[in-house]
Order: structure tokens, then C-alpha cells, then sequence
């Protein structure tokens, strides 16, 4: 069952919000409004999915989310902070700090361990002990069932092993928002479950905010609730109801 809404049923505020975003690509007569006008709240503790056919805008969304693409006009608010009018620094630490991100390539470091890969999220953020950071890290693995291929670098792993890495290195420095971008795309269809059932067990155990474009079924069907988009605008909003 599931009820259809253009806002979370959550009262608190947003982990994120696009306020009338608009991104527009080659502005002119060629433009292309790759989202136009979307406004949409992230709770704390969503575990959504952007959903639509290629060249919908469901990737321009997810990248304006985590502050990777900055809307021509509208605003977005991290944790209720405008990201808006911040420098490239700024927004840099906005990224840094807060929002953990999952890339479909996995985008793992080729000279660097699995433990050295997740280990890195912490040395960027600079604001954790060496002792603390070994003990998040450990934690981490024993969480992903990797604490024996913690010393593998991304070409001693397999595909599903790469992700778990990618996401520990996500989850590792406890963001307010995870964000993944075809997290399933490149894994065959049992990996793809188990990746899925541990993004579930980390929203469900961990609290963590999770949201992801996806084409995968079977994602959707695991998501909690499910945005549609549609030429750059959102057509549904649906949030399942137990």
C-alpha cells in the first residue's frame, strides 16, 4: 500500500531540501532543462528512490542534492543551511562533512586497501584521532563482512566487494545523507540483493539517510518511498506505508 505525497510525512526539518531548482544545460536555444522547478525534502531516515527514464533529471536531482551541481535558480538547503550563495570551498566542506556519496564505478582508489580506501573519508575530514578513525574503520568492516580482504586493493575484490568498500567509505564518516547513484547498476543480479539488503540493514540499524537513482526494480521495490520524475519535473511522490 502505498500514499501519494509531495512532501515527507516526517515533521521535522529536512535533511535536504531542493526549494524550485531549476538546472538548465547549453542555456539558449538549445537549452535543455534538465530538472525545472523541483521542490523536495529528504527526512531523516528516508530511504528513497529517484525513478524515471533516461534524460528525466533524476541524476541532475541527486547531484544537486549533494551540492555536486549547483541549480541556475532556486536554492538547496543542507541540515537547513543555504548552500546556495556558498564559495567553492565552502561547498566543498558542505560536501565533506555531511553527505556520503556511492558512484556506480565505485571510484575506489586502485593503490590503496580496502581498510586505506574507507580510512581515506576520515583523513579528508581531518577532525578525527588516529585512534578513533582505526576503531570507525574496523567497525565499518566487521559491519560489511570484510574484515579478511581488508589488506585487498579494488582489483583483488570482486564487483559486490568494491561496492561494500564504497560504502563504508560513505557511512564511515557518519554523514547526515548518503547518496548513490546506481548503486546497483554494475553488479549481477545476487550481489545486487545482498548490496541492497545492507543499504537496508544500515537505514534500518544505523539510521542512515539514504537516496539513489536507479532504473533497478528490485531496488524500488526495497525503497521506502519513490519519487518519479518525468522531462526534469516530479509527476509522483510515493511513500509505502506498512
Amino acid at each position: 500500500m502505498t500514499t501519494q505525497s509531495n512532501s515527507p510525512a516526517h515533521t521535522s526539518e529536512p535533511v535536504v531540501r531542493l526549494e524550485n531548482a531549476t538546472r538548465i544545460y547549453n542555456p539558449g536555444e538549445n537549452e535543455v532543462r534538465a530538472i525545472d522547478g523541483v521542490t523536495l525534502d529528504v527526512a531523516r531516515g528516508d530511504f528513497m528512490a529517484l525513478v524515471g527514464p533516461s534524460g528525466s533529471g533524476k541524476s541532475t536531482v541527486l547531484h544537486s542534492l549533494g551540492c555536486l551541481d549547483r541549480p541556475n535558480s532556486g536554492r538547496v538547503f543542507v541540515e537547513g543551511q543555504d548552500t546556495t550563495t556558498l564559495n567553492g570551498d565552502a561547498l566543498a566542506q558542505v560536501r565533506n562533512l555531511r553527505i556520503g556519496f556511492i558512484f556506480q564505478s565505485f571510484n575506489l582508489i586502485p593503490v590503496f586497501s580496502a581498510y586505506e580506501n574507507i580510512e581515506f573519508s576520515l583523513q579528508i575530514l581531518g577532525t578525527v584521532s588516529p585512534a578513533e578513525s582505526r576503531d570507525r574503520v574496523n567497525e565499518i568492516l566487521a559491519i560489511l563482512g570484510l574484515e579478511k580482504q581488508k589488506d585487498r586493493r579494488p582489483n583483488q575484490l570482486s564487483g559486490g566487494q568494491q561496492q561494500r568498500v564504497a560504502i563504508g567509505r560513505a557511512l564511515v564518516k557518519r554523514p547526515a545523507i548518503i547518496l548513490a547513484d546506481e548503486p546497483t547498476a554494475n553488479l549481477d543480479r545476487r550481489t545486487s540483493e545482498d548490496i541492497i539488503s545492507l543499504m537496508r540493514r544500515m537505514n534500518e540499524e544505523k539510521h542512515a539517510t539514504f537516496v539513489f537513482s536507479t532504473h533497478d526494480e528490485h531496488l524500488m521495490h526495497h525503497a521506502r518511498r519513490v519519487v518519479r520524475l518525468v522531462d526534469g519535473k516530479i509527476v509522483s511522490d510515493e511513500r509505502k506505508v506498512a
